[in-house]
């Protein structure tokens, strides 16, 4: 019996003829209307993304489908394909091509990369602002793959062979739409008397990953005596310990890549470096100068519309996440999956789609592994529609950030003046979802959390637990390698 996803008939679900996307081709005979595609797909590679893996898959698709719907992100930007391609659409449906408006409608993109590619994608979408932004599917093909994970794609880079594509494809084809929030990241500091200061040398951040950029003095974000950055994020954002042993671990990986060759040897070298920088050692006394309460302030706006209050910052508290998907450090869900229910200011679920962020404390690593039970949760703070952290001085003269995985050393005010960082909802844009992901929607009556709290998670961490207690699967949170695993609770 032959395969569903074999031969031309099948490929005919996701072609897109020349003429839809490329301007001034050679004109075809228009097709008819009813033999419009089901699923019409643009696809977008960053062949440089899982080693080979990315130029082998940008051959399979391009072997399967149009050349002219399949693009290598080393080669042109994704907001230029687009704007030239939305252009050409726009001029056919005026002209009353009716094949070419069916097209419109249907289209569906897959992008094939890290998550730093996949949040570029979902950028230049949302930025377009198109009245129906073509849902997103995306194929883990980095190291972290939390946006592939949250919406069930995966975390495991994919097969490249034509087989392995077709059956994604199909994949695509059956997934469901969903909306995913995205956030807005404000940051502003005093202009230092001796020259230009930026939060993120030494590294340098591509791009794609919607990372800080300057605006410039006739922005109307801009202060005058300020240098005022602004990006984005899909994922999350966090502050402390945390992201000070990622910053670590990407410096070093920076000037010595050779050290760098296999997963193994990056988690050892992880462990390690989270060891050495005193994320397992919160006795310590002198470490309390970390503890953010001492140079932060933490306020919020719950709704939309509400007016800002003060939120308490646990002493012990070391590490902050902001996030906004239920994937954090290697496919962990920080925040849980408290009661749908919501009496007495309880929290609710992680949608994504809520205009809500959720605010999550650690205290140190041991804390962290708590994320490696069943139910585990870090320290639940808040959920919030704007979040201001106000940084003043402390004991400490600088702390560290990260933006979906991308870390910084962040300077922090050495008189009286104050370092903001504020979080706000920007917009939504489409995202394709397999039926049954953990990625739930407010708007979806069905979601296992309406059954009570917490028991949606077992049967999924049950699938997962074995991959879930690899110690290596979290970045963030890895044991020394003198811990014996077989001694904890």
């Amino acid at each position: 019996m032959a395969h569903s996803n074999s031969g031309e008939d099948f490929l005919k679900n996701f072609k897109i003829p020349k003429y839809v996307l490329v301007p001034k081709s050679e004109s075809e005979n228009v097709p008819n209307v009813p033999d419009v595609p089901q699923c019409p797909v643009l696809v977008f590679i960053n062949s440089r993304s899982g080693g080979q893996l990315g130029g082998d898959l940008l051959v399979t698709y391009r072997s399967l489908l149009n050349e002219t719907q399949v693009f290598d992100l080393g080669e042109e930007t994704p907001d230029k394909v687009l704007s030239r391609i939305y252009a050409n659409l726009e001029k056919l449906k005026q002209n009353g091509d009716e094949f070419a408006t069916k097209i419109q409608e249907k289209l569906r993109i897959i992008v094939a990369g890290g998550d730093g590619t996949a949040g570029w994608l979902l950028g230049v979408v949302s930025d377009l602002k198109l009245s129906h932004s073509p849902p997103i599917a995306t194929v883990p093909l980095g190291t972290g793959n939390n946006l592939p994970f949250a919406f069930g794609w995966g975390k495991k880079n994919p097969g490249t062979d034509p087989q392995s594509v077709k059956s994604f494809m199909n994949e695509v084809k059956k997934a469901k739409e969903m909306k995913i929030d995205s956030w807005h990241l404000l940051m502003r500091m005093k202009t230092p008397k001796d020259g230009p200061l930026d939060p993120i040398a030494p590294l340098e951040l591509p791009h794609s990953l919607h990372a800080f950029g300057r605006v410039s003095d006739t922005n109307e974000m801009s202060v005058e005596g300020c240098h005022t950055f602004r990006g984005g994020f899909w994922n999350y954002f966090s502050m402390g310990m945390d992201a000070q042993v990622s910053y670590a671990f990407h410096t070093e990986r920076k000037l010595h890549p050779e050290k760098f060759k296999n997963q193994f040897s990056n988690q050892s070298t992880y462990a390690k470096i989270t060891r050495s920088q005193g994320w397992f050692s919160s006795s310590l006394s002198q470490s309390s100068s970390r503890n953010i309460n001492q140079f932060a302030k933490l306020m919020i706006m719950k709704n939309h519309g509400g007016h800002w209050e003060e939120l308490q910052i646990p002493s012990s508290i070391k590490s902050i996440v902001c996030l906004n998907l239920p994937s954090f450090s290697g496919g962990f869900n920080p925040w849980g999956m408290p009661s749908r229910r919501r009496h007495n200011g309880e929290f609710t679920p992680p949608y994504v789609d809520d205009g809500l962020i959720e605010v999550v404390g650690f205290r140190d690593a041991w804390h962290g592994l708590v994320l490696l039970a069943p139910k585990g949760h870090g320290t639940r703070l808040t959920q919030a529609h704007r979040i201001r952290f106000l940084f003043h001085k402390g004991a400490i003269d600088h702390t560290y950030m990260r933006i979906d995985g991308e870390p910084w050393k962040q300077p922090l005010p050495v008189d009286d003046e104050t370092v903001m960082v504020e979080i706000s909802h920007l917009r939504q844009v489409n995202i394709l979802a397999t039926h049954g992901c953990r990625s739930k929607s407010i708007n979806n009556p069905v979601s296992p959390s309406s059954h009570g709290a917490d028991e949606e998670d077992s049967d999924e961490e049950a699938h997962e637990s074995a991959e879930y207690r690899k110690f290596g699967a979290a970045d963030t949170f890895k044991l020394p390698e003198e811990i014996d695993i077989s001694q904890l609770s």
